[in-house]
C-alpha cells in the first residue's frame, strides 16, 4: 500500500507499507515539499497516471477549511515540475465533513466519479461529477451516520460502492451504497467491538476479492494492518497482520492509488 500524509507542513508524503509478517515501512519520504499552504482537513485518495509527456500525473481532492478543491501536480523525472501545481477551489459548504473519499469506477465504457462526505450531524452525501470532475452535483444524502468515526472503500462497480466503516463504541460494519436514486444505504455489522480507535482506514484491493486494510491511532500514533476477506456480515474474516513501524503523526492520511483502482471487498 503507498500511503500519502499531508504533513504539519503542508508537504505531501509518500510512505510504502507492505503486508509483510511483521509488515514493513518502506521509502519513506517527502514527495512536494510545501504543497499546501493552508493546512489541510481532509483528502481523498490521490489517483496516479502517465501524464502528457508520459510523466507521472497525481491528483485529487482535498478539503480545506470549508472548500473542496482539486490538487494536482507532475512529475518530470524524479522532480515535481512546479509548473504543474495547480490547487483549484471547486465547491463551499463542505466546513461540517469529516470524513471524505471519492470513488473513481471505469469498466469499458461504462465510468462514474462519486464523491462522498460524511457531515457532522451524522449525514453521508453524495456528489456526481460533471464537467470533467470540476464539478459535482448532489445526488444522495442519508441520515444516521453520527456514530462513523471513519470510513474506507472497499468494493466499487458499475451499480454500488461499498465502505468499511467504525464507529466510537467499537463496532466495524459495511454500508453497501447502490449508485441509484434515491441514495438508500444498506448498513451490515461486521464486529461489534475494539474497533473505535482508528481515525482513518485505508483500504485497497488484496487477492481475488479481499481488501488489504490499514488503520491509523493518531492518539498513539501508530498503524495496524489487516487482511479482511470478502465482506459477509459478522462471518467475514479478518486477520491482524500486525503492527506497522513508525510514527503516524502527520495531521491528515491518504492512499496513493493508480487510475484503475479496482475495489472487489464485497
Amino acid at each position: 500500500m503507498d500511503l500519502g500524509s499531508v504533513t504539519a507542513g503542508g508537504d505531501h508524503r509518500s510512505q510504502r507499507i507492505t503486508a509483510n509478517s511483521p509488515p514493513t515501512r518502506t521509502n519513506d519520504h517527502v514527495l512536494v515539499p510545501g504543497l499546501y499552504k493552508t493546512q489541510v482537513r481532509l483528502s481523498s485518495s490521490m489517483f496516479r497516471s502517465a501524464g502528457a509527456s508520459g510523466d507521472l500525473f497525481t491528483g485529487g481532492h482535498v478539503i480545506i477549511g470549508s472548500t473542496l478543491a482539486r490538487t494536482a501536480y507532475e512529475f518530470t523525472g524524479p522532480v515535481v515540475d512546479t509548473a504543474s501545481i495547480r490547487l483549484t477551489p471547486v465547491e463551499d459548504g463542505f466546513g461540517d465533513v469529516r470524513a471524505f473519499e471519492e470513488s473513481r469506477y471505469r469498466a469499458g465504457t461504462v465510468t462514474r466519479k462519486m464523491a462522498y462526505g460524511l457531515h457532522g450531524d451524522g449525514t453521508l452525501s453524495r456528489r456526481t461529477a460533471n464537467n470533467g470532475g470540476w464539478g459535482w452535483v448532489v445526488t444522495g444524502a442519508a441520515p444516521g451516520f453520527a456514530s462513523v468515526k471513519s470510513m474506507a472503500l472497499i468494493s466499487k462497480t458499475r451499480t454500488y460502492d461499498t465502505f468499511l466503516a467504525n464507529t466510537r463504541g467499537g463496532a466495524l460494519s459495511t454500508i453497501h451504497i447502490p449508485t441509484k436514486s434515491p441514495m438508500k444505504p444498506v448498513v451490515k455489522p461486521v464486529r461489534t467491538r475494539t474497533w473505535q480507535g482508528f481515525e482513518y482506514l485505508l483500504a485497497q484491493k488484496c487477492g481475488n476479492y479481499g481488501t488489504l486494510l490499514l488503520g491509523v491511532d493518531k492518539d498513539s500514533q501508530s498503524a495496524y494492518l489487516y487482511y479482511v476477506g470478502h465482506a459477509n456480515g459478522t462471518a467475514t474474516v479478518i486477520q491482524s497482520v500486525g503492527k506497522v513501524p513508525g510514527t503516524f503523526n502527520d495531521p491528515v492520511y491518504f492512499r496513493f492509488a493508480p487510475i484503475l483502482d479496482p475495489h472487489v471487498g464485497e
